[in-house]
């Protein structure tokens, strides 16, 4: 457990998030220079939350990386598929109806068709970018938040900050940074019930998956390589416009559903060792132990 001497966790936590923006702009510069926008945003975050959070948990707790909630067990699978599953259904709860009642409809993009590589190099760099966002905005700086302060000093102010920063997206408006921080807020609601990060990486996932099959933006990134695009007729109140159907009405309704079905889903609770959950709630499948 970390200390609960409120400098210091400051101090921790400042240093956190400094470490983190500093290996964003050096990892994800060079990796964008190497191979891309796509590759520099999604692998580029992935692995300066793991370098980040490898660096804080050694310097301030000597924990290792699986002791933020990345060890693998069956509770873990389990957490992983509740997850996915979640931010899937949420994502067609969003964009069926409207193609089904003609309100959007599918058109066909100017690109090649789509190849199998095409695919699977997407999906993983989507699979990173949702990883590395986690592991980062859930990772040691939220978890020390949540030992020493609680659930609402931890979840709020950390999803709000998650939505402003997607202030620099293209075509961001007020709604969808609303809706993103609140998204920010149910990833951290899933982190504190299942006290491991495999539940919010699912959800996290499972929804930027789903948007692109439908032709839809994500956070105001399209991703052209689908061959299509949903077009809407119904005004930006439903579609979101140029950022996607997070800055949507309907993106609204759904996270409400969204935060019930977390409520509700059978997550297991795994053992936290930096947030240290009630033993009697906590699945018997310890972490590694640390080095």
């Amino acid at each position: 457990m970390v200390s609960r001497d409120p400098l210091r966790i400051a101090l921790q936590v400042a240093g956190y998030v400094l470490a983190g923006y500093c290996a964003v702009i050096v990892i994800g510069g060079m990796l964008t220079w190497v191979g891309g926008e796509m590759v520099g945003v999604g692998l580029g975050d992935l692995l300066a939350a793991l370098a980040v959070n490898w660096l804080a948990l050694r310097i301030f707790v000597d924990r290792r990386l699986p002791d933020l909630g990345l060890w693998w067990n069956h509770a873990s699978a389990d957490n992983l598929i509740f997850g996915l599953c979640g931010g899937a259904a949420a994502a067609c709860l969003v964009l069926a109806p409207p193609l089904l009642v003609g309100a959007a409809h599918l058109t066909s993009t100017p690109v090649d068709q789509p190849s199998a590589d095409t695919i699977v190099f997407v999906t993983i760099l989507l699979a990173a970018g949702s990883a590395g966002e986690e592991i980062f905005f859930r990772g040691f700086g939220f978890q020390v938040l949540l030992a020493n302060y609680g659930a609402a000093a931890a979840i709020v102010p950390v999803g709000i900050a998650f939505g402003l920063l997607h202030l620099s997206n293209p075509n961001a408006t007020w709604l969808g940074i609303a809706n993103t921080a609140v998204f920010g807020m149910l990833f951290g609601y899933a982190y504190l019930r299942s006290r491991d990060l495999w539940t919010a990486i699912g959800l996290h996932f499972g929804w930027n998956f789903t948007l692109p099959l439908f032709g839809a933006a994500v956070s105001g990134l399209r991703i052209k390589e689908t061959g299509y695009q949903m077009v809407w007729s119904a005004g930006q109140l439903w579609s979101g416009g140029e950022y996607g159907p997070e800055a949507s009405i309907l993106t609204s309704a759904a996270l409400v559903l969204l935060f019930a079905y977390l409520w509700k889903a059978p997550i297991r609770r795994q053992i936290s060792p930096l947030t240290g959950p009630s033993p009697e709630r906590a699945v018997c499948e310890p972490s590694p132990p640390s080095s």
